[in-house]
């Protein structure tokens, strides 16, 4: 079997191990960079479905490190498409000559902790890759989630999982379904319904969206957000969602009737589920009878945009506004088509895939040219379940995680020295690209903390280990706990606490103290000298890591 031995792995060449990559060559030491996809763009390579949109806008979905690049690169809209993001990541790999440090078409099976060498194997389709450090860039939405009904295999048409689109499609004068209507069902939806022969929309959760306003952004503008770009990016690092815009302080019932319909209609006319989420009322998140002005006032939106009464009653919902924020490019209108039709499986589930369709559980059958699932993720913890990683004391990941899976600041685990995560499970819900640089930059501070520590001339030099304290791994997660028993988002069976995905263990996935409370966690964690890691050498039982400092 083949062996390699790197300073560092990095699984995943997307957004996250992009930079980790950059971080680490500057750094001084040798990596690897190994991903399953054929080429760098991570959730940008495999999201390829019409209509796949960033719901956050252009001038921040990007890196800031680079600032030569992040005012000379060119972009047209004011969010970006995933053919857009794909190439902006592939512009980025070339210009920092990253792309001699990847291997693309390589799949992690397992990864072992050596405790007599303190390395890491990472076994995969291409032989083994040993390291002293690996960080997981594997995403927080990758793996994809395949609907629990009987008789997949069985569909003669075309059958697809928005996670997995193919390069060709032609959808002209089918019979389509579509499974799901969450962000990537909405964006699909939208995009498919002009130009097939017929849609049929299979929703359980009726969804609250917002207009997106996708638009050419001019010269001016470019020009003018150039200009201030350091205090576009210093405003979104500290603030909740890092969308680039101020979140309210101000509370729904603290205006008048009148005054809050105005606010709504003011962010409706702007743009973007995010925004009208945390930009009108600070309590929409967290307070019942706030969050019902803002269902009330999209529900009036949705009665004035869907003509069909049955179809409007169908598209309302009935729960709170408390799943991910949604924005779209005319995702209501599509059902003033005559094409067009819902079937609530929420009260009429499906009870299986045929060769030729759905047959409901009623009996009533759906014949389909082409079935798209587009039922989203296993989310935050699904892709690491499925790389069987085996820590110091044997224990696995999986087994680690039984009760739901548990990180010290979504970067680390007890038990898994020298494992960093980006954006692991109970990282903030926030902007993508902020939040990979306030992670990477964390893992770049610890391994070259470790590598000082390394090369200080003690005794046993290089063999030493950086990981989360048990105590400091448990103090994260009740801080997610406090934060989240304080939201409503728990009032939702959402992919944030793991109900979308059958027979997952309901936890807290998500950090919701937002992107400023949780960089600044990190960032006195740095400062302090990893409080809460323990640092140990060969076979020590550890010492607090700010001992060491």
């Amino acid at each position: 079997m083949v062996q390699r031995y790197y300073d560092a792995v990095i699984i995943g060449a997307g957004m996250g191990g992009i930079y980790q990559a950059y971080r680490l060559v500057k750094l001084g030491l040798t990596i690897k960079v190994i991903d399953r996809a054929e080429g760098p763009g991570g959730t940008w390579y495999w999201n390829r479905y019409p209509g796949a949109m960033s719901d956050t806008h252009s001038p921040l979905y990007r890196y800031s490190w680079d600032k030569e690049d992040l005012q000379t690169y060119k972009w047209t809209h004011n969010y970006l498409d995933s053919k857009d993001c794909l190439a902006y990541l592939n512009h980025v790999v070339d210009r920092h000559d990253l792309r001699k440090y990847m291997q693309f078409g390589t799949e992690v099976v397992s990864m072992k902790w050596n405790e007599e060498d303190y390395t890491w194997a990472v076994h995969t389709s291409d032989g083994v890759f040993n390291s002293r450090y690996v960080v997981t860039g594997i995403g927080l939405l990758s793996e994809p989630n395949w609907p629990a009904i009987p008789g997949r295999n069985n569909f003669k048409g075309e059958l697809y999982h928005t996670a997995r689109w193919p390069e060709t499609y032609d959808f002209s004068n089918k019979r389509v379904g579509v499974i799901g209507n969450g962000s990537t069902g909405v964006q699909l939806i939208t995009t498919v319904a002009p130009n097939v022969g017929s849609l049929l929309c299979f929703q359980r959760h009726p969804q609250y969206s917002i207009p997106a306003r996708r638009a050419p952004v001019s010269r001016e503008e470019r020009d003018e957000i150039n200009r201030t770009y350091d205090d576009i990016w210093a405003q979104a690092r500290t603030s909740f969602t890092g969308g680039g815009f101020q979140e309210s302080t101000v509370k729904a019932f603290d205006v008048s009737a009148e005054e809050r319909q105005q606010i709504y209609q003011k962010a409706w006319d702007a743009g973007s589920g995010i925004r009208f989420l945390v930009q009108t009322f600070e309590d929409l998140v967290t307070d019942e009878a706030a969050n019902e002005t803002a269902c009330d006032f999209i529900k009036g939106k949705i009665a004035e945009i869907v003509k069909d009464p049955e179809k409007r009653r169908k598209l309302t919902p009935t729960e709170l506004y408390a799943r991910r924020p949604l924005c779209d490019t005319g995702y209501y209108e599509q059902f003033n088509r005559e094409n067009v039709e819902i079937v609530d499986i929420m009260a009429n589930p499906i009870a299986e895939i045929t060769s030729t369709g759905v047959r409901l559980a009623n009996g009533t059958r759906h014949d389909l040219d082409v079935l798209i699932c587009a039922t989203g993720y296993n989310a935050f913890d699904g892709a690491y379940r499925k790389l069987h990683i085996q820590g110091r004391t044997g224990t696995t990941l999986n087994e680690h995680w039984l009760a739901g899976p548990t990180t010290n600041m979504g970067v680390a685990a007890a038990g898994f020295p020298n494992l960093f995560m980006i954006l692991g499970p109970k990282s903030p819900l926030a902007n993508v690209p902020p939040m990979v640089e306030a992670h990477v930059d964390f893992i770049t501070a610890a391994i070259a903390h470790v590598e000082d520590v390394r090369r200080g001339g003690r005794e046993l030099a290089g063999k030493v280990a950086l990981e989360s304290t048990l105590q400091g791994e448990e103090e994260w997660g009740t801080l997610c706990d406090l934060v989240s028993d304080k939201m409503l988002f728990k009032k939702a069976a959402s992919y944030f606490y793991g109900g979308n995905v059958e027979g997952k263990v309901k936890s807290t996935l998500v950090f919701f103290g937002g992107l400023g409370m949780w960089s600044q966690k990190l960032q006195e964690c740095v400062d302090n000298g990893f409080p809460s890691f323990t640092l140990s050498r060969d076979g020590d039982a550890g010492e607090s890591a700010a001992s060491s400092v």
